[in-house]
Formats: structure tokens, sequence, C-alpha cells
């Protein structure tokens, strides 16, 4: 959880930079989508990491 809490801060950089230079608004506002995207990629993958343990020991509980 660390790793998305750096990964949306890096997002959140490049918006504030993007708010002070308007010649690179785009580019920078481009970059904080790219470190939000990676940051719901990890999230996804730790929930998805959640589950596949907890339906695996629900299912040793059922056996």
């Amino acid at each position: 959880m660390e790793k998305v809490r750096r990964l949306r801060a890096m997002g959140s950089l490049c918006r504030q930079q993007a708010a002070y230079n308007g010649m690179n608004k785009w580019k920078l506002l481009a970059e904080a989508e790219y470190w939000e995207h990676l940051a719901h990629l990890e999230l996804s993958s730790y929930f998805e990491e959640c589950n596949a343990v907890s339906s695996t020991s629900s299912h040793d509980l059922a056996a």
C-alpha cells in the first residue's frame, strides 16, 4: 500500500507543476495520469492477491 501512496504522490506533484507551468501543462497532466494508472494497477494487483489468499483459506476451512 505504501507503493500506491508514492505513485499517487507523484501524480499529485505533476498536477501541481502543471498548474504553474503553462507551457508543459498537457505533458505534466499526461504524466500525472500515467502515475495514477500505475497506482490503480498496483492496487488492483494487491486486492486480487488478497482475494486469492482469502478464497484459498476459506476453501481449506470448508474441506
